[in-house]
């Protein structure tokens, strides 16, 4: 393994912008026969000098890459990028985001330990908790981490783990990273408090400078970009990090990234910054023309002046971001109705692409939850997920009216 898988962002780069970061950040042309695109390293295994090179490498010794399913060259430089721009020390990236979030549980948790999770989660993240973890002996306690006095209560001596997501998928909740750091870290300094950063990417939120220890994602959304890819991403602290590496991702998930994979999610991020400047304004506008129509019941989206996140988003977020949550009048019923009526908007799940998706979490990405579940958890059964693509605003727009003027034909 290569000890110095992730170079600290504090380095020549570190003080360039966002922008700049995410397309030079680790790479040196000329060390690669002055290649402009860093090269992909196809490779399963890596050549030894000798015995003794090989037998350091795998201790940890020396530095060095020695199999693809702990490091590699490629994925090396990807780990460097995402450090750099989430202001962390290391970065790993995995398979998938549930290979993130999976590989990083696994490493910090043992039977009898307990977990602190929000009260709404992505579906898969849920069941992984909820059906998974507590079949080994780990306790889990959803708690609606904006109460900071519910939060205080539910911790206790056994807790290792605070988790959140902030925007939360799909209704939109905000979680405020900085308080909820603090009053976790007062409680116990050794509790990790894991963010999940997908909704928003670095480019507009970067929970380690507010307190938090981890940031997990799902690369297969805005970091990629382009629905061509599945893959995941955790960062933080060095030492954390080289334990998610040799236990949770080596021995108990193997949810190992490809090299192309990561050679596509750095071509994504050269243009992150761009496209995310682009999702939030054909967001906010869209957002507004929602709220404003008479076939809408609520739209969440902390853009808005009446959001109650507005506040919270304006300081913890550099723009409020692409996805919109809204409920029509007539419930589950008339959702279906809009969905089906769509034409240029795809009705598909995941986010962060090019193209604008829409999709029904009841029956699709929540469906792990139980519809008593989903109701104790803040999902209703109407909602409507929108993930804001990088089409003309005004096609988007025409889209979505002519749906909803099917709802009162």
């Amino acid at each position: 393994m290569n000890n110095n898988n992730n170079r600290n962002p504090q380095n020549s780069t570190a003080k360039k912008g966002f922008a700049t970061r995410a397309i030079h950040s680790g790479y040196d042309a000329q060390q690669h026969d002055g290649a402009l695109v860093p090269p992909v390293y196809l490779t399963s295994t890596f050549a030894f000098d000798s015995v003794e090179q090989g037998a350091g490498r795998f201790a940890g010794e020396q530095p060095g890459h020695f199999y693809s399913r702990i490091s590699n060259p490629t994925q090396e430089l990807l780990e460097t990028r995402l450090a750099d721009l989430e202001e962390g020390e290391a970065a790993l990236a995995t398979g998938s985001g549930m290979g993130a979030i999976t590989a990083a549980f696994w490493t910090l948790l043992s039977a009898g330990d307990h977990i602190v999770a929000d009260t709404t989660l992505y579906g898969c993240t849920f069941a992984y908790l909820e059906h998974g973890l507590t079949r080994f002996g780990i306790e889990v306690s959803y708690v609606d981490c904006t109460d900071p006095a519910a939060l205080q209560a539910a911790l206790t001596e056994r807790t290792k783990v605070v988790y959140f997501e902030t925007p939360v998928n799909p209704n939109m909740r905000l979680m405020d990273i900085a308080a909820i750091s603090a009053l976790v870290h007062d409680y116990n300094r050794d509790i990790k408090v894991i963010v999940d950063n997908t909704y928003c990417t670095p480019a507009l939120q970067q929970p380690l400078t507010l307190g938090a220890d981890l940031v997990v994602h799902s690369a297969t959304k805005y970091l990629g970009g382009h629905g061509d890819l599945v893959a995941g991403a955790v960062i933080g602290d060095q030492q954390t990090l080289e334990q998610i590496r040799l236990v949770g991702l080596k021995d108990m998930t193997g949810a190992v990234i490809s090299p192309f994979t990561a050679f596509l999610i750095m071509r994504g991020l050269k243009t992150l910054e761009l496209r995310m400047e682009r999702h939030c304004r054909s967001a906010q506008q869209l957002a507004e023309m929602l709220a404003d129509h008479p076939a809408i019941e609520a739209v969440y989206y902390p853009g808005l002046a009446d959001s109650p996140y507005a506040e919270l988003a304006r300081r913890q977020m550099k723009l409020p971001g692409g996805m919109i949550a809204f409920e029509l009048k007539g419930g589950l019923q008339a959702g279906v109705t809009f969905m089906n009526q769509l034409q240029m908007i795809k009705r598909a799940v995941s986010l962060g692409d090019a193209e604008t998706l829409c999709q029904h979490p009841a029956s699709m990405t929540h469906s792990t939850y139980t519809e008593e579940e989903r109701a104790a958890h803040g999902i209703s059964e109407g909602l409507v997920r929108l993930s804001v693509g990088l089409e003309a605003v005004d096609d988007i727009a025409a889209d979505i009216q002519q749906a909803l003027a099917a709802l009162s034909a």
